[in-house]
């Protein structure tokens, strides 16, 4: 796969200039980059879902792509979604059967040849085992029960991306582009994927929030980085993403150490331009024997002021000329929002006694207190973001209690974002949500969750991972007193999760988080609890 001169731009918004890259057969390239840096563009554009405004992408014949996001139709199922991904092959199956028929009719080396074609063609498909393949990608991706005859629109959208992953693996196509797989994969689903790619024949690019598992797929890296001060905003890394955060860093340090010498020297060689004249003049007043010499002198001395100065204007024009850009400023989160404190005058801010919600839930005892901190660990389908929803009091009990403290404000960071009205403003939306006196005292600007240039856009028209961190946006300008975070770091950029894992720390208020991500787990300190089956173990 390769793309060559390519450039896109969204209205006035250049993504891409004169961008070229290629994969080879055997890379699976990790793309990596800030939320709205492009990533899903690339992706589309490399999968032919894009038509870029300039430049040559090639690609294999046969190339799937997964988006973030399951396109269907309202009344298609499961079993609909894995026809229609299958059809390639089921062509194919016809034409090795056409093939074979016109080989028995005729013996002619064009018929041969036919026949040959697509043979090969159907056994680097898998065609034959496409039956038993179909059942062992359900199961191992955690929809292996799904009715085939299940509508898309009745089940969620995790369900939706982890079949509709299981239907592109299946098809087998020539190359493979993976917009967020891991997003909604447990444990076991994310080793499975993980064996399928290492295993797979051709080539792979990826897009992914998960740090674990770049490290462990990925053969190389692709940074998007718009700010990164370099003539190309994409550039690739050879080492793993753990390498790669220490090579990013010195990068940057390297860049704003040489922007300060260059700038240090700009302002000497201009300092040496206005004063040289003044400093090698001879001021002194002429001898009597000194007179003779004096014309020669004075020639000396406006040579040497002339050469001084046009040497330093020299080295000035070349360095106005070559000089590095200021380093652009990151794009970096603020934290919490100060001023606000845990509740601890209370023992119980939400107490759950023998809940129950049928076929879903079965919460005998639970107290989150006003610091409390809990990491949710579970299965697909566990139960995980149910828990969250009952807890914010979004879904009701069959049976039991759910006691919340008078005047308790809870916050829930929902793994799919929905907006109502998805032409209004990122900015418009903030301020709807968190009033006007506090948008003045905490502006949506201030949080480094969005650049100032997409304040003002459409929501509709910003990337999944911005619409989840306005979503975040809209929780913690008036922290809540119990937060709630369902996956936080799905869709979100790699160096913002850190961040946001690093901010929570010092939360002020009880914290409650379910995740499947790896890294995430590996540095929580604080107690966690699995949910099996819809309890907790």
């Amino acid at each position: 796969m390769s793309l060559s001169g390519i450039s896109h731009s969204f209205g006035d918004r250049a993504v891409f200039s004169d961008l070229s890259l290629v994969i080879d057969g055997a890379e699976r390239l990790g793309l990596i980059g800030e939320n709205g840096a492009g990533k899903s563009t690339l992706l589309g554009i490399l999968a032919g879902d894009i038509e870029p405004d300039r430049g040559i992408v090639s690609r294999p014949g046969r190339t799937g792509l997964l988006r973030q996001e399951v396109v269907h139709g309202p009344r298609e199922t499961v079993g609909d979604l894995i026809k229609r991904a299958i059809a390639p092959l089921r062509a194919l199956e016809t034409e090795v059967r056409d093939a074979a028929a016109h080989l028995t009719a005729a013996t002619s080396q064009t018929a041969s040849e036919r026949y040959e074609r697509a043979l090969a063609a159907a056994e680097a498909a898998e065609l034959w085992t496409v039956d038993s393949r179909r059942d062992a990608l359900l199961a191992g991706l955690g929809v292996g029960r799904l009715p085939l005859d299940r509508p898309l629109a009745a089940i969620s959208g995790g369900q939706r991306s982890r079949v509709a992953l299981a239907a592109l693996l299946l098809s087998r196509p020539d190359a493979l582009v993976l917009d967020e797989p891991t997003n909604h994969l447990d444990d076991a689903a994310v080793g499975f994927l993980r064996e399928q790619l290492l295993d797979w024949r051709g080539p792979v690019i990826f897009a992914s929030h998960d740090r674990a598992f770049l490290d462990e797929v990925a053969t190389a890296l692709v940074d998007i980085d718009p700010n990164s001060g370099a003539r190309s905003t994409v550039s690739r890394f050879g080492g793993s993403y753990t390498d790669y955060l220490g090579a990013k860093a010195a990068e940057r340090a390297r860049w704003e150490a040489r922007f300060e010498a260059e700038e240090q020297e700009l302002r000497e060689l201009e300092l040496s331009i206005a004063t040289t004249s003044r400093d090698i003049a001879h001021n002194r007043p002429w001898r009597d024997n000194d007179r003779m010499a004096k014309g020669l002198k004075k020639n000396t001395v406006e040579g040497q002021i002339s050469r001084r100065v046009r040497n330093a204007r020299g080295r000035l024009d070349d360095l106005e000329r070559s000089r590095v850009e200021r380093p652009t400023e990151i794009l970096s989160f603020a934290g919490i929002p100060n001023g606000w404190h845990s509740l601890e005058d209370a023992d119980a801010l939400i107490s759950v006694e023998n809940a129950r919600v049928e076929g879903r839930l079965a919460i005998d005892d639970l107290t989150v207190g006003p610091t409390t901190r809990l990491l949710l660990t579970g299965a697909n389908g566990a139960g995980k973001s149910s828990l969250l929803e009952l807890l914010a009091g979004q879904l009701a009990t069959t049976s039991g209690s759910v006691r919340r403290r008078r005047g308790l404000r809870v916050g829930l960071l929902a793994q799919d974002v929905r907006w109502k009205d998805a032409t209004r403003s990122a900015r418009v939306i903030y301020r709807d949500a968190v009033g006007d006196r506090r948008e003045e005292t905490v502006p949506l600007s201030s949080l480094g969750l969005l650049p100032q240039r997409d304040l003002d856009r459409a929501v509709g028209s910003l990337s999944i991972g911005q619409q989840r961190r306005l979503a975040l946006a809209t929780i913690i300008a008036r922290p809540p007193h119990v937060f709630l975070l369902d996956e936080p770091t799905n869709h979100l950029s790699l160096g913002l999760a850190t961040e946001l894992e690093d901010a929570l720390g010092g939360y002020p208020g009880a914290v409650i988080i379910a995740s499947h991500d790896r890294w995430l787990r590996r540095r929580w300190s604080g107690p966690h609890r699995a949910l099996i089956a819809g309890s907790l173990a």
